[in-house]
């Protein structure tokens, strides 16, 4: 089943990206990069969360969501764009929603709408 995959792949994203920002992360007691898995109801984030010396940093830099069999790009913070890693994985263009693009703007991507 194609949502099981696209589960598998979006997941499997967002790990290596938490992992590689772990690396590079400052001050690492206090600022790291987590990953939100909700596939009850197919919600998927990467965030950043700590502090940046004596003020509060916190951020989305990935949300992916799954309907009707289809992914859906919330936001995408990253310079490489998931929807091009999505697809390097097989993902077909009409199963990609760029969802930050408001919707009569989706027909003009390229990918689903």
């Amino acid at each position: 089943m194609a949502v099981e995959k696209y589960r598998q792949y979006i997941q499997n994203l967002l790990s290596e990206r938490q992992k590689r920002a772990s690396m590079i992360q400052r001050n690492a007691d206090e600022y790291e990069v987590q990953t939100l898995f909700d596939e009850q109801q197919d919600h998927y984030q990467l965030l950043y969360v700590g502090w940046r010396g004596n003020k509060r940093d916190f951020g989305c830099i990935l949300h992916l969501d799954i309907k009707d069999g289809k992914i859906w790009i919330q936001h995408d913070g990253t310079e490489e764009g998931i929807a091009n890693r999505l697809l390097e994985m097989g993902v077909p263009k009409e199963d990609i929603i760029l969802a930050f693009h408001e919707p009569y703007i989706r027909q003009f991507t390229g990918f689903g709408s």
